[in-house]
């Protein structure tokens, strides 16, 4: 799957967030949301699904639901965490229940952080700031100016 931007063309740059729920109304609002925010979003309805994609994107952060059909967030993490090329990939499980016990197993799996839903956008923007790397921006044109002029 290849990354495109509003005018279709090919972009390598965008960093690539999975989202896995089996929610289409969570799926969509990420998708939105993320999109909006200058990401490429790969979606997927369960860990099943999850797993080929995951193989085939190699996304940067994974947001992942835990109460889904067939394969659960907790199982889909642990598959992902135990293959060597993306142990290192984040996983921020995603889930209504807020129990310490919920938590903890996400922990134990793998998972990097848990959100609780309903998130929030700016919930979503911080865990991607803080799990994947920035990328540098240039200093300001004004600045560069100065400096030549010095």
């Amino acid at each position: 799957m290849e990354a495109n931007n509003s005018r279709g063309e090919h972009n390598e740059t965008l960093l690539k967030i999975m989202v896995i729920d089996d929610s289409k109304t969570i799926r969509r609002t990420a998708e939105t949301l993320l999109s909006k925010a200058g990401y490429e979003v790969i979606t997927a309805n369960d860990g099943f699904e999850a797993l080929s994609k995951v193989v085939d994107c190699h996304p940067d952060i994974i947001f992942m639901d835990i109460m889904m059909p067939r394969l659960d967030g907790y199982q889909t993490c642990a598959l992902i965490k135990n293959n060597e090329s993306f142990s290192h990939t984040p996983i921020i499980m995603l889930s209504s229940k807020d129990g310490l016990f919920d938590r903890a197993k996400g922990r134990i799996v793998g998972s990097d952080r848990y959100l609780t839903k309903p998130f929030t956008k700016e919930e979503l923007l911080e865990a991607i700031k803080e799990y994947t790397p920035q990328p540098k921006q240039a200093p300001p044109v004004e600045h560069s100016i100065i400096m030549k002029q010095s």
